[in-house]
Formats: structure tokens, sequence, C-alpha cells
């Protein structure tokens, strides 16, 4: 069978499940030990909880017209209500009863920083409706979040301690040690006793899922 380019895939429309992640940033190990805390961690809080997605380094697929103009931006962290917890190669929006993230984490880099400032933040304003959007820089640790009131992002202000409050977590999410964490409404830090355990076990899923994506892609 002869190979065809991803763009030719693309344009034929292939099934959901083909669609692969692309327009994704190369990530630190910094930022992906970041994006294995927050997915473990909150995987543990909400180990009762049933009809969510949680999602890390995956390329939104929000409309057709994207896929046309090839505007793809990989977000790093995601999270679904009302969605079926299963391992997906990207979200695409129609196929998935057109859910859309709550909630949307990126890392800042001095290479995607004005991109998460500007384009991604119109983009998940304006396209996605993403209630809440944070953004964290592992380095600087710089720090922000917006929630979406008469179809704009608001900031989000701090509390005393710099945490900023999620209304779909129903945590804070607050700098400690140089890493973003979680905390309750009582101040207390969201921290399973198998923390380094768990944060490990997902680091090493994530790097081997992307190193499989990297391959498919380059097939």
């Amino acid at each position: 069978m002869a190979s065809i380019s991803k763009a030719e895939f693309l344009a034929r429309m292939p099934d959901a499940s083909q669609l692969l992640s692309e327009g994704r940033e190369i990530h630190s190990l910094l930022h992906y030990t970041q994006l294995a805390l927050l997915f473990s961690v909150l995987e543990w809080w909400w180990r009762d909880r049933q009809e969510y997605c949680i999602c890390v380094d995956l390329t939104i697929y929000y409309s057709r017209q994207q896929l046309r103009s090839r505007n793809f931006h990989g977000t790093d962290f995601f999270l679904v209500k009302g969605a079926e917890q299963r391992p997906r190669y990207s979200w695409v929006a129609w196929e998935e009863g057109g859910g859309y993230p709550a909630l949307i984490i990126e890392l800042l880099s001095e290479a995607t920083a004005e991109i998460d400032r500007k384009i991604k933040f119109e983009i998940y304003q304006n396209c996605l409706r993403t209630l809440e959007y944070f953004w964290f820089s592992p380095e600087t640790l710089e720090f922000a979040g917006f929630i979406l009131a008469d179809e704009r992002y608001q900031k989000i202000e701090p509390n005393e301690k710099g945490w900023l409050w999620s209304v779909v977590l129903e945590l804070y999410l607050g700098v400690e040690g140089g890493k973003l964490r979680y905390f309750t409404a009582s101040g207390e830090k969201v921290a399973p006793p198998e923390e380094d355990a768990l944060v490990n076990k997902k680091l090493v899923e994530l790097l081997a899922a992307r190193a499989e994506q990297e391959a498919q892609l380059a097939e």
C-alpha cells in the first residue's frame, strides 16, 4: 500500500479514532512531571466519581473547518465532565456528543507562552467555551486563571495565599514547592499517601504514549 502524507490523511476525513494529536509542543521533563502530578492526584481525589475524563497532551478537534484550516494546537491538561474514561489519541468533539472541556490548564514555556496567553486564550473562550482556563509556568512560576462570564474570560482573583478557586474542581489551585497543586476549601493540600508512586507511574505512561504517537506520525 502506498504511503500518504498527514495532510492527505486528514483531508480524507478518517474515522475519529484515527485522528492523532498534532500541533503539540515538545515539553521538558519538568513539564511532564507537572502534568503527571496534576493527572494522578486529581484521579486519586476523584476515585469514587464517574463520568469524567482527564486528558493530557492531546489535540482538541472542535470543528471540521479546523481540520481544513489545519489550525492545530495541542492542549496540555483538560477535564471533560460526562465523558467516558478511556484512552484516546485526540479529543474529537463531534464524536464525543459535542463534549468540550470544562477546565483547561496550559503549562507555559519560553516557546509557547505567547500562544497560550493569546491564541489559545481566544480559542478556549470563543470556540470551546471552556468555563475555566488556567496557565502555569514550571520555570518562572507565573500563574493565572480565568472564568467565563458574560461570554468573556474574567480573571479569577487569588486568595491571601495566592491560590485560585476552581468551581469545576471545587478545589483551589496554588503553587507550592515550585509545583502547581490542589488544595481543599479548608486549605489542606490534596496529597495521596502513595503520591510519589502514582506520579512516577503516570509520568512513565505519558512519556510512553508520547513516544508511540510520534512513531505513528512518523509512519
